[in-house]
């Protein structure tokens, strides 16, 4: 903490604080096409670090900004104690439907990683996580809404306030993160939340959830869940392709079967918005199953009023198997499409391209990239800002990356597609985090 001034971490609400907390607002950009990452246990848990670390690193003075190892490491830290919150809960397993993941421990990712930034000491860090966790939460209600974004934005912004205010001297309880009967804790967002001790990181076993739990990147922008079903639709589109000479109408189907996961706020039968369209089974099976994919451009608002799609969305069923659970780790997705003639043509997917188990590949990893970084940033400055990733463990200071503060300034889809584009480079040249760097 002693390369930021003690006007700017103890003034935080004047100018020059709220400039930076309001560029980690407008972070929740990031999250507002629904594109980026997704972790398991369920949540996405780069949009809450990146923006808070980048805002950090901002405020430092500009002789003494952070090297790129020491901004990897904090990113590292943020994710870390995400991943390690979430599985001591069996509820944080599954598809959430009290609060928004990202909101509470994207909240906690936040305030750590900034505490290592800041250097904090141990005391300190412990105050920061039970101060973020006071600040913590969201309602799943606001899925499939403007609002939603927010979760995120907040959350980024709310864990380095959190860590800011305990490099202060602001105390909390440090018992937050135990099990304690009868005093709400980190149980307040999962009831069944049972912390078991971490092995310390100078012990030889010790292994970082990063390292055995890879990420998840989606292929188009909508909720993790519709990868499944429109992979499924993909495999009916080009089996039905085939049949019928190339071209599909609404006309040859009469029935679409989906089995999904049970889960309410991913199950809207005619979405009205593109936020609604995102989180629907049936909108994005029928819009793979007309086009044979679905892309940023699927959610236009033109695509979603097309009249041979709200033709296919009043043909669709939903079912539910008993062996499908709401879980990103063992769900499938199935579609049935029964046409007029009488044939059944089916499809399935139980491990969509992009999942962890089935990741995607370097080449399209940074072809999203470039697809997305480029509607906003000159080709050179996109190369460059890859350059700057990939050697981000040998840069004297992280400087490099803060050109993409800049995208703050411009319009949400700028934020978005501009924040997605670094998680993902930054993921995909992440070396393995350095215990000996890490407190």
């Amino acid at each position: 903490c002693k390369n930021i001034s003690s006007h700017e971490t103890s003034a935080m609400w004047n100018f020059h604080g709220v400039q930076n907390i309001h560029c980690v607002v407008g972070k929740s950009a990031a999250h507002s096409m629904d594109f980026d990452d997704t972790w398991h246990p369920a949540t996405h848990p780069s949009g809450a670090v990146l923006p808070a670390l980048l805002a950090i690193s901002d405020m430092f003075h500009n002789d003494s900004k952070p090297s790129g190892l020491d901004f990897l490491t904090a990113f590292n830290v943020g994710i870390e104690i995400q991943g390690w919150l979430m599985r001591f809960s069996n509820e944080a397993h599954n598809i959430p439907k009290r609060f928004h993941p990202p909101s509470v421990v994207g909240t906690m990712g936040s305030a750590a990683a900034c505490a290592r930034l800041l250097s904090l000491d141990r005391n300190q860090c412990s105050n920061a996580l039970a101060i973020a966790a006071s600040l913590a939460g969201a309602p799943m209600a606001n899925a499939a809404t403007q609002s939603k974004p927010l979760h995120i934005g907040n959350a980024s912004r709310l864990g380095l306030e959190a860590a800011l205010l305990a490099s202060r001297g602001l105390e909390a309880s440090p018992l937050v993160l135990d099990a304690v009967p009868g005093v709400a804790g980190f149980s307040a967002f999962y009831e069944d939340y049972a912390p078991n001790p971490i092995t310390s990181l100078e012990e030889h076993e010790h292994s970082f959830l990063i390292e055995t739990q890879d990420i998840a990147f989606k292929r188009f922008p909508a909720h993790l869940g519709m990868h499944w079903i429109a992979d499924a639709a993909a495999v009916v589109h080009k089996t039905l392709a085939g049949l019928k000479g190339g071209s599909i109408s609404p006309n040859q189907v009469q029935e679409i079967l989906l089995r999904v996961p049970l889960s309410k706020y991913i199950n809207r039968p005619f979405p009205e918005t593109e936020h609604q369209a995102r989180h629907s089974f049936q909108f994005n099976a029928c819009t793979a199953l007309l086009d044979g994919e679905v892309t940023v451009q699927s959610f236009h608002p033109e695509a979603l009023q097309r009249p041979e799609l709200l033709a296919l969305l009043s043909r669709v069923r939903v079912e539910h198997p008993h062996d499908n659970p709401a879980n990103f780790n063992i769900m499938y997705g199935e579609v049935e499409v029964t046409l007029v003639s009488g044939d059944v043509l089916r499809g399935r997917c139980d491990t969509f391209y992009g999942h962890w188990r089935n990741p995607l590949s370097q080449e399209s990893l940074q072809k999203k990239f470039r697809s997305n970084a480029g509607a906003v940033l000159s080709n050179e400055r996109v190369e460059r800002l890859i350059e700057a990733v990939e050697g981000l463990d040998h840069l004297d200071d992280c400087k490099p990356l803060l050109l993409i503060g800049c995208i703050c300034s411009m319009n949400q889809s700028a934020c978005a597609k501009s924040f997605n584009s670094l998680n993902i480079i930054i993921y995909v040249n992440n070396p393995s985090p350095a215990p000996s760097r890490v407190s």
